[in-house]
C-alpha cells in the first residue's frame, strides 16, 4: 500500500523533499568514496610506479581532495540545491552570460563522465564475481556488470526518505567488510613484504613524474565521491551545517581507512604477484586472494560477497546523486525540459534516473583503467579548477552571500589544488588529453549553435 509523501520543510524547493541529516549524508560520501574503488585499484596503483613507492601517488591526491573539500564546503553550504557544481558554474561565472557556457560545458562532459564513474563500480563488482567463476568469458562479465545496473536503477525507482534508510543499511556493510580487511592485515602484517621496494624506486626522472601522476589519477579515482552530497543538497536537512560536515567528516575517515587498508594487503600479499596488474588475473579480485592466504577458500568466499556488497553501496550513492544533475539543469532552462519531471507519485527525478543509469550501463562494456583515466581527466578543467575560479568570482561579487562556512586558510587551499590538478592533467596520457579537449571543443561549438537558435547570449537580442 502507498502512503502520502512526506510534507515539505521549511525552505523545501522543486517538490524535493528534506528527509537527509548528517548521518545519512556522511554514509552516502562514505559509501561512494569506499565502495569497490580500494579493493579493485590496488593492482593499478601498484603497476604505476612498479611497487609500493606508488602509494606517494595515494598521498598527493589526499592533499588535492582535503584542499578541493574546502571548496565543496563553502560552496555547498552557500548554494544547498540540486546538481551541486551546475549551480555554483551557473552562479559564479553570471547565470545569463559566460555561466551559461560553463554550466552546459560541465552538463556536457558529465554525459559521459557522471555514468563512467558508475560504471567503473559495475565493472569491479563483475571482477570481482569472477573470484567464483575465474573462466568466466569476457561477454558474460559485461551481463553481469550490466545487470547490477539495472538492479541499482530499480532501487532507486522510489521516493527519497526510504532511499535514506537503504543507503545507512548499505554504509554498514560497507564498514564491515573495510574492518575485516584492516584487522586482517593487522594481525598478519609483514613489514618485509609491504616495503619491498625495488631497486631505485625513488630515482627522480620524467618516467617517474608520470608513473606518480597515475598513481595520483587512481587515488583521486578512489577518493571520488567525498562531495556527492553536494549533488542532491535539495534534499538535506539543515544544509549549512550537515553539507560541509559531511565532506570533512568523510575525507578524514576515508583517509584513516584508505591507509590501513593498503598497509594491510600489501603487507600480506607481495605486490610482486599482481604487477602488472594485465598480466595477472587474480589482481581482478586481490582482497579475495589477499582473505583466502590467510583465512582459506571459504572465508574468501564469503568476504567476497561482502565485498560485491560494498560495490553495489558505491554505485547506489553515485547513481542517486548523479541522477539529480541533469534534473537541476533542467529545471534552470539549461538542458531538455524532460529531465526536470518528478515522479508523480514519488517524488523523485525518475527521467534524469533513468538516463544515467542507461548510460553507466553502457560504459561497464569498456576496461577499469581507460575507464578511470578518462572520467578523471574530463572534469580537472571545467568541474574542479572550474569551481575554484567560481568561488572566487562569488567571493567578490556577492560578499554578501550567506556563507555559513568559508574554506580554511583561504586562499592557501585553492592555491594547493589548482597545483594538484594541472599535475594530474600534464600528466595524463596525451590521446585521454586530446579527447578530453575535442569533447570540451565540440561542446563549446554546440553551446554556441544552441544559443544562436534560442538568441540567447552571446546572440541575444537586445
Amino acid at each position: 500500500m502507498s502512503s502520502a509523501p512526506p510534507t515539505p520543510h521549511p525552505g523545501q524547493t522543486h517538490g524535493l523533499v528534506r528527509q537527509f541529516g548528517l548521518l545519512q549524508a556522511t554514509a552516502l560520501n562514505m559509501s561512494n568514496m569506499i565502495g569497490i574503488g580500494p579493493f579493485i585499484t590496488i593492482p593499478l596503483l601498484m603497476t604505476a610506479l612498479g611497487g609500493p613507492q606508488a602509494l606517494l601517488g595515494w598521498l598527493v591526491a589526499l592533499v588535492i581532495v582535503i584542499a578541493d573539500g574546502l571548496i565543496w564546503s563553502e560552496l555547498g553550504a552557500a548554494m544547498p540545491g540540486s546538481g551541486g557544481t551546475y549551480q555554483y558554474l551557473r552562479e559564479g561565472f553570471g547565470r545569463e552570460k559566460l555561466g551559461r557556457l560553463m554550466a552546459f560545458l560541465f552538463i556536457w562532459q558529465f554525459i559521459l563522465s557522471g555514468p563512467l564513474e558508475i560504471a567503473s563500480g559495475y565493472i569491479g563488482f563483475a571482477q570481482y564475481a569472477r573470484y567464483f567463476w575465474p573462466e568466466m568469458p569476457r561477454t558474460w562479465v559485461v551481463a553481469l556488470a550490466m545487470a547490477v545496473g539495472v538492479v541499482n536503477i530499480a532501487l532507486l525507482y522510489r521516493r527519497i526518505d526510504s532511499v535514506g534508510r537503504l543507503t545507512v543499511t548499505l554504509w554498514v556493510g560497507t564498514l564491515l567488510t573495510t574492518l575485516a580487511v584492516i584487522v586482517s592485515g593487522a594481525l598478519f602484517f609483514q613489514s618485509s613484504v609491504a616495503f619491498d621496494f625495488p631497486p631505485g624506486a625513488f630515482n627522480f626522472s620524467i618516467g617517474f613524474l608520470l608513473g606518480l601522476g597515475g598513481a595520483a589519477r587512481v587515488g583521486i579515482y578512489d577518493y571520488l565521491g567525498y562531495y556527492n552530497i553536494c549533488y542532491i543538497g535539495d534534499e538535506v536537512r539543515e544544509p549549512g551545517y550537515v553539507i560541509p560536515r559531511s565532506i570533512i567528516f568523510s575525507v578524514f575517515a576515508v583517509a584513516l581507512i584508505y591507509i590501513a587498508i593498503n598497509l594491510s594487503i600489501i603487507g600480506v600479499v607481495s605486490w610482486r604477484e599482481f604487477v602488472p596488474a594485465s598480466a595477472n588475473p587474480k589482481s581482478d579480485f586481490i582482497v579475495s586472494v589477499f582473505m583466502e592466504r590467510l583465512y582459506g577458500t571459504s572465508v574468501a568466499s564469503v568476504f567476497t560477497l561482502l565485498v560485491l556488497w560494498t560495490a553495489f553501496g558505491s554505485v547506489f550513492a553515485l547513481l542517486l546523486g548523479y541522477s539529480r544533475i541533469p534534473y537541476a539543469a533542467a529545471l534552470d532552462g539549461t538542458f531538455f525540459p524532460v529531465f526536470g519531471r518528478l515522479h508523480p507519485t514519488q517524488h523523485f527525478p525518475h527521467v534524469a534516473l533513468l538516463t544515467v543509469g542507461v548510460l553507466a550501463m553502457i560504459g561497464s562494456t569498456l576496461s577499469l583503467g581507460i575507464v578511470i583515466d578518462a572520467l578523471v581527466t574530463m572534469r580537472i578543467l571545467v568541474q574542479f579548477i572550474g569551481q575554484m575560479a567560481a568561488l572566487v568570482l562569488l567571493r567578490r561579487q556577492q560578499p554578501d552571500l550567506p556563507r555559513p562556512f568559508r574554506v580554511w586558510l583561504y586562499p592557501v587551499p585553492l592555491v594547493v589544488a589548482l597545483f594538484g590538478w594541472l599535475f594530474l592533467f600534464a600528466t595524463t596520457d596525451p590521446f585521454v588529453i586530446l579527447f578530453g579537449l575535442a569533447l570540451l571543443a565540440a561542446g563549446g561549438v554546440a553551446f554556441l549553435v544552441w544559443s544562436k537558435q534560442t538568441r540567447r547570449w552571446p546572440f541575444a537580442v537586445a
